[in-house]
């Protein structure tokens, strides 16, 4: 009686291919970046979306959504123009141009109401912020 192999008696055996330790190591492997590239380092953000309204003549209107990773004590803001993490104090009191928001040039002055803030460039031109 020929003996029959031990793979050819399971009911799955069809199924399921052999594959060899370099491919499963490739694949998780290839998990790990995946999961590791998604995360912010610590006290880093990313913007994630950027929308862009000019319908109205000498006006734009821009709105963006940033991911943040911040530490503790800290929250997402903006520094020097571009998203960052920020002392939560600043937010928490409105003190909006403590956190540097503008560029190096450009003047910052709060909002009457404390909603935000502006940038005035040295030729006159004004940059709104309104914080959600």
């Amino acid at each position: 009686m020929a003996s029959v192999s031990r793979v050819a008696r399971r009911k799955d055996a069809g199924r399921w291919p052999r594959m060899s330790s370099t491919f499963w190591a490739m694949v998780l492997l290839t998990a790990l970046l995946v999961l590791y590239c998604g995360q912010l380092a610590a006290g880093t953000c990313e913007i994630v979306t950027l929308d862009r309204d000019s319908s109205q003549p000498r006006r734009t209107i821009a709105r963006q959504t940033a991911r943040c990773a911040c530490k503790k004590g800290q929250i997402a803001g903006t520094t020097r123009a571009r998203p960052a993490c920020v002392d939560a104090g600043i937010v928490r009191k409105k003190q909006w141009c403590e956190m540097v928001p503008c560029l190096e040039d450009e003047g910052c002055d709060l909002l009457v109401n404390k909603s935000g803030w502006t940038c005035t460039q040295p030729g006159g031109r004004v940059k709104t912020t309104t914080a959600l």
